[in-house]
């Protein structure tokens, strides 16, 4: 009997076996070792492909299990990579990509060349702000969305690409051929000086590549050598971008040991700190960063290590509070899965992170409302850090500027105009732009320091009821400063150039003007830092 119960348990052990453990499994918890799980994993796989109603292939079903692992894990910026996402990953990080090296947009069904990049084949070519690119290889670009026409432009560098171009003045459309090129885009959207001694570097809408170190001290030395004595670095809607390039990016500003930020994570190497290697170049530079709800990632490192050292005066209104890393694991070569492996943390202590359930997008919401009114006080459940000075600064998610200067809301009138407009809205910005080239095309604006016209404003009420978009006469002029300040820009850039435009927009824009002034009354940091602190009191006290 007992050899017969030995040798019924050793045909079941080898059953087992056979089985791929089917058998013992049945009888396990789910909290088995990872090999039972997968090979579970692996036989509802094949059950869905084998008896579900529908046909589903197989690298589907592995594709929509991969994507549900990662959607369950409740981080937003985990992310299976599949060939052309981490294309685009390659791009944001290296700023590289096969082009010509134009930025363009869709007005009124056409591409439109915003502007060329320069040192590119587009440039090498003749092609101009405004030109509108009627045709690639033949096949007409009207009615073509932004992301179809880059897919069509962009290809392997030293391939050709024939283009039919319909430029403003010019009676007929011509072809030109432009030969690909390895094409880099540049983080830096504008550097230039304003007010006589201001160095102003923008990277508005960028990304923090892995390039923008090297790039962002060859423009702080040649703003220098042209007379620059502080600077105001721009950092607004600036989405962030590799950890390690804006590590960089502060040690251009801050000396050598200095903590710059500290990573935090489970598994290991993940907890880190970062620390400046070399010894800043520009100590007795005064600066300013612009900050706002659209500043994240790696611009809030940069923001928080400057403000946290004292290096920096931060103004605007809060910032997004995207404190987590994320590691790219290569899965083969055209694969790969982006994960969060850590949280980082400010010089201070401060963590970045705001959270992002729904209390935390509510108090984003609120710091950027109150950031607009001009609220200068911490909430009072915030938790309090200071400074290498020992100024106070709040923690809780995000960074919060040292001076908050809200942002110009719009009137009454100018919202009803916009209500208005509606759906229209892109009907608006097509009338504003075609109005431009024809000025541009006719020659009318040759001064750029321009006003705009009465005659101007007709025409565009007329070009827009003739799109038959519902505005009437007494909202359109109620909304007049509104409307002229938007086409003024649209003129700038497509008759005087963008950097012209960006000249326009920095005159109009109350951040960048409050930083101006007060770098032009601190001669020193301290100065800078003791000024805006006086300054952000009176205005607390303001009823």
């Amino acid at each position: 009997m007992r050899g017969r119960r030995i040798l019924l348990l050793a045909l079941v052990g080898f059953i087992s076996f056979l089985s791929g453990g089917w058998l013992l499994q049945r009888g396990t918890s789910r909290a088995g070792n990872i090999y039972q799980q997968a090979r579970l994993f692996d036989d509802v796989i094949g059950y869905v492909a084998d008896y579900y109603v529908d046909s589903v292939a197989v690298d589907e079903l592995y594709d929509m299990a991969i994507d549900g692992l990662l959607d369950q894990l409740d981080d937003p910026y985990a992310r299976f990579l599949r060939r052309e996402d981490y294309e685009e990953l390659t791009e944001s990080t290296t700023g590289n990509y096969g082009g010509l090296g134009i930025r363009i947009d869709v007005r009124d069904g056409w591409i439109v060349i915003i502007a060329p990049i320069a040192g590119t084949p587009a440039e090498d070519a003749g092609l101009e702000t405004g030109d509108q690119i009627i045709e690639v290889e033949g096949e007409s670009t009207f009615g073509w969305k932004s992301d179809q026409a880059v897919s069509a432009l962009r290809g392997k560098p030293g391939s050709e690409v024939l283009i039919t171009v319909a430029r403003p003045g010019f009676p007929e459309p011509f072809e030109v051929s432009v030969e690909r090129a390895l094409i880099h885009i540049n983080a830096i959207q504008l550097s230039t000086i304003l007010g006589n001694d201001v160095g102003y570097i923008s990277l508005v809408y960028s990304s923090i590549s892995e390039s923008l170190a090297r790039e962002l001290e060859q423009e702080v030395v040649r703003l220098r050598q042209q007379g620059a004595r502080s600077l105001v670095l721009d950092v607004r809607n600036n989405p962030g971008g590799l950890l390690d390039a804006g590590v960089d990016v502060t040690d251009l500003f801050l000396d050598r040991g200095e903590s710059v930020v500290a990573t935090k994570g489970r598994a290991r190497g993940t907890s880190e700190s970062y620390r400046a290697r070399e010894e800043q170049q520009w100590p007795e530079m005064p600066m300013v960063v612009l900050v706002n709800g659209g500043t994240a990632s790696a611009s809030e490192i940069i923001a928080g290590a400057l403000q946290d050292h004292d290096r920096a005066l931060i103004v605007g209104t809060p910032t997004f509070g995207k404190g987590l890393v994320q590691t790219v694991f290569r899965l083969g070569r055209t694969e790969a899965l982006r994960l969060t492996t850590a949280r980082w943390y400010t010089p201070s202590g401060r963590t970045i992170q705001r959270p992002m359930d729904r209390r935390g997008l509510e108090a984003l919401a609120m710091a950027q409302v109150q950031g607009e009114a001009g609220d200068t006080a911490g909430p009072d459940s915030a938790d309090v850090y200071r400074t290498d000075s020992g100024r106070t600064v709040i923690g809780g998610g995000g960074i919060r500027p040292d001076l908050i200067v809200p942002v110009d809301t719009l009137t009454d009138a100018e919202q009803d105009f916009l209500r208005a407009l509606g759906s229209k809205l892109p009907l608006w910005r097509d009338v504003m732009t075609t109005y431009a080239l024809e000025l541009k095309a006719a020659g009318t604006v040759t001064d750029s320091n321009f006003t705009i016209t009465a005659a101007m404003r007709a025409e565009l009420l007329n070009r827009l009821k003739e799109r038959e978009v519902k505005v009437t006469d007494a909202q359109f002029g109620a909304a007049r400063d509104l409307i002229d300040q938007q086409f003024a820009y649209e003129v700038q850039r497509y008759v005087f150039g963008r950097e012209s435009e960006s000249r326009r927009r920095i005159a109009d824009d109350p951040q960048v003007q409050k930083a101006l002034l007060l770098l032009r009354e601190a001669r020193t940091q301290n100065e800078l830092l003791t000024l805006a602190q006086r300054e952000g009191t009176e205005v607390s006290r303001t009823p």
